[in-house]
């Protein structure tokens, strides 16, 4: 019997990753000997010896304060600090008109939903949401899942049921949501192209039967490197070889676009996608996930998905708070200006100060460390002895040898919070013997 290490986040099947396995034999002779936890503990030791074992900071925000929030020590003491790595990247989950709206719904409706979708689960908070959702992206409906992860994962996987023959082409750094769904489909019907690499996306589209559905998922912003799809090129190419199109906008709804719809909307083709996914765990400060799309496979997915069908809904405020934030942010293109203006003004600072800022035309500011071991140290110290809190980005999130710091700065960092960072990690640098110009551990 094999057993292998943990499951990467973009599986090596599709994302031209390496997964490395747990040593096979000895964990064959350990479970031999039917000691489990010997086994578990093997796992987690092959992650702590390769300096990427994750230790979750225990913070609580401050309402009113975003993006500060106190940090709870191991020993229990406590520390002020400034997150510098929320994907509430507005934040939306401190804008009053979301709070209010979210204790309106608690106090008319109480706590959970009560059900499944089918099981009493669809309250009124749910069809306002959806009809908020389709109304976004200028679509004929929309369908709430429990997060994005699950939206991704249920709608890709669905699509083969619906499509007998569905060949998937997919972008090889696609979130591992989408990995997971589209890999349950037959091996023969699932192509990966290079990154952003349209030219290689047509050679697999020519390559495939001309009578075979088709279909190309890929995301607008890349939230690791933060760079953004050429969604236009990939559009005149679904058109021309017969596929559909599914873009993940998860890392842009709410960000950009005249009304907050996305990359899509921003670039005048929201229109020509079939399926738009997105979430409201981030841009929008709540939590749940989503796909919109013409009403027949709106309804199709709703009456096949198991992810959809199987699960309790949203709690109703989940629901209220998510439409009050899309509500709000199609009205207040002034926040998204303010968004990307931040996110120049970090990254021009980290660039003035020699830092190895990663290539990026998005509001994500990937800094490049190279080193597992360097980068949670790094990252460990800005937290304890300077109060900034950014989490390490490493395998296998990202490749190895390209672990960094990933900041993404909200409207609400002000000049003085960059200036404090610019200056903290400036000294680290040196301090933790990373190169400056282009990372990697000296």
């Amino acid at each position: 019997m094999d057993f292998v290490g943990p499951r990467c986040e973009k599986p090596a099947e599709l994302s031209g990753i390496r997964c490395v396995s747990v040593n096979t034999r000895r964990f064959a002779s350990i479970m031999g000997q039917m000691d489990y936890r010997a086994a578990f503990a093997g796992a987690l030791e092959q992650v702590r010896g390769e300096g990427r074992y994750r230790v979750f900071a225990d913070l609580k925000r401050h309402r009113g304060s975003f993006p500060r929030a106190t940090w709870t020590r191991p020993d229990g003491t406590v520390q002020d600090v400034v997150v510098w790595c929320s994907n509430d990247y507005l934040g939306q989950g401190q804008n009053p008109i979301v709070l209010d709206a979210m204790h309106r719904a608690l106090d008319e409706a109480g706590s959970g939903s009560g059900g499944t979708r089918n099981i009493s689960g669809t309250t009124h908070y749910h069809v306002e949401l959806e009809a908020e959702l389709a109304d976004l992206h200028r679509k004929e409906a929309a369908l709430l899942f429990t997060s994005g992860y699950v939206s991704n994962e249920a709608t890709l996987s669905t699509l083969y049921k619906i499509l007998p023959g569905l060949i998937v082409f997919s972008d090889a750094l696609n979130h591992n949501s989408m990995i997971s769904g589209i890999r349950q489909g037959p091996k023969g019907q699932r192509q990966v192209y290079r990154h952003n690499d349209l030219a290689h996306l047509e050679e697999l589209l020519r390559a495939a039967p001309a009578s075979a559905p088709k279909l190309i998922a890929f995301e607008s912003v890349y939230s690791m490197d933060g760079d953004i799809a050429d969604i236009p090129a990939t559009v005149v190419l679904a058109k021309q070889y017969g596929a559909m199109t599914y873009i993940d906008e998860v890392h842009a709804v709410g960000m950009y676009g005249p009304r907050g719809a996305g990359v899509a909307e921003r670039d005048g083709v929201m229109g020509e996608i079939d399926i738009v996914e997105g979430t409201l765990g981030k841009a929008f400060g709540v939590m749940g996930g989503y796909i919109a799309s013409d009403s027949v496979i709106v309804d199709a997915i709703r009456s096949y998905a198991d992810g959809f069908i199987f699960t309790t809904s949203l709690p109703p405020a989940l629901a209220a708070g998510a439409a009050a934030s899309i509500r709000w942010l199609k009205e207040h293109g002034e926040v998204r200006q303010a968004h990307q203006a931040r996110a120049a003004a970090l990254k021009a600072r980290l660039i003035k100060a020699g830092l190895p800022v990663m290539p990026s035309v998005s509001h994500i500011v990937p800094v490049k460390v190279g080193d597992p071991v360097h980068c949670k140290l790094i990252s460990d110290i800005l937290l304890a002895d300077h109060g900034i809190y950014v989490q390490p980005i490493n395998y296998p999130t990202v490749p190895k040898g390209t672990e960094r710091l990933r900041f993404t700065p909200s409207p609400a960092h002000t000049d003085a919070m960059m200036d404090d960072l610019a200056k903290a990690m400036e000294a680290l640098w040196v301090r933790c013997n990373v190169k400056r110009m282009g990372g990697v551990a000296a």
